[in-house]
């Protein structure tokens, strides 16, 4: 599971060969949470508000990346890193 980004304590990965739909995992603590890359909703588990809102904000700014990072996770491909929230 490649970690592709981390800031203010977040860490965001993304798995070669996950399941559809697309999306990425975030970890902040111990909870954990499954976002869709498309409408950037939490798709399973959770997250704390905060941490949830700084989520979103950086998967707004960084939607273009993401789907290149998934769509070269899913063959099997290096994954670049994607530059963190600001």
């Amino acid at each position: 599971m490649p970690e592709v980004c981390r800031f203010y304590g977040i860490v965001i990965t993304i798995y070669y060969n996950d399941h559809g739909p697309a999306h990425f995992h975030a970890r902040y603590g111990d909870e954990q949470a499954v976002i869709s890359i498309d409408s950037l909703t939490i798709l399973q588990g959770r997250l704390p508000p905060r941490a949830r809102g700084l989520v979103v904000e950086w998967g707004t700014m960084r939607q273009a990346e993401l789907w290149s990072a998934w769509l070269s996770a899913r063959k099997g491909e290096p994954i670049d890193k994607i530059a963190p929230l600001d």
